[in-house]
């Protein structure tokens, strides 16, 4: 049985975290099985989307505590493993954006520390209504500091810090309220409803979502000025694509486009 588990139907790659026994927590192996799987993404042709989900009672419970303890066994206390291990994670974290696909977190049961930023690196998020999110590692005297920078990129200040410092969870409609996931659905309509998100995605030209993905974290670095320039140039060298024109004229003469 496979850590993460692969499957491929219609241009919709769905990852499953295969380790409920361990909460799909983020261990060595689990971050090199993502990983791996965000290297080959990265020139897949064939994937349109991606969906992230988890096996058994969570979504992902975050880093593997009792791996971080044995880390304590070097003669460092541990120091190179840790920033090894949170580098490896940011490394995950930050693929998944980077991905041409959009990425869908499948999300139930919990989604705490590192976990929570896996929702919040996702792209869109759809999660059953008795869903958990939190960043609770203050709770047992860690900040979560690394998953505090995608949580403060999705939703508001104050209650990302709310969230850090109290170690609070909140409910799946909470999270739909700050922006962290799309929505909340009933559990038994959640497969469905991260499926039908998916294939409506999908069923795009695959490189205008994929140019469009890449333009919409980058000008969000920069000034509103600069962020059109950007853009416009991006419009620019979408619009002098084969498909973009088919994509146009068929819009116009009322057919379906023939994309190459």
């Amino acid at each position: 049985m496979e850590m993460l588990e692969r499957r491929d139907t219609s241009g919709i790659v769905h990852l499953h975290m295969n380790a409920p026994k361990r909460f799909n927590a983020l261990s060595d192996d689990m971050l090199a099985a993502l990983q791996a799987q965000i290297d080959t993404l990265k020139t897949d042709r064939s994937a349109k989307v991606v969906i992230l989900s988890g096996a058994g009672k969570a979504f992902c419970a975050g880093h593997d505590l009792k791996e971080m303890q044995a880390g304590r066994a070097q003669d460092d206390k541990g120091r190179a493993y840790f920033k090894d291990l949170f580098t490896r994670c940011a490394k995950v974290m930050t693929g998944l954006q980077r991905l041409p696909q959009p990425v869908i977190a499948q999300v139930h049961g919990i989604a705490t520390a590192a976990g929570c930023q896996m929702v919040a690196s996702c792209d869109m998020a759809i999660a059953a209504e008795d869903t958990k999110f939190g960043v609770n590692g203050v709770n047992i005297g860690l900040f979560c500091s690394t998953p505090m920078v995608a949580l403060s990129r999705n939703i508001p200040r104050k209650q990302a810090f709310e969230m850090l410092t109290t170690g609070k969870f909140i409910s799946a409609k909470q999270a739909e309220d700050y922006g962290l996931i799309n929505r909340s659905v009933p559990a038994g309509d959640l497969e469905d409803e991260t499926l039908k998100l998916a294939e409506t995605v999908a069923s795009k030209l695959g490189a205008a979502v994929a140019i469009g993905k890449e333009a919409f974290y980058e000008q969000m670095l920069l000034p509103l000025d600069q962020a059109y320039d950007y853009t416009g140039e991006v419009m620019v060298e979408n619009m002098l694509w084969r498909d973009t024109d088919e994509g146009i004229t068929a819009f116009l003469e009322k057919r379906p486009p023939d994309w190459a």
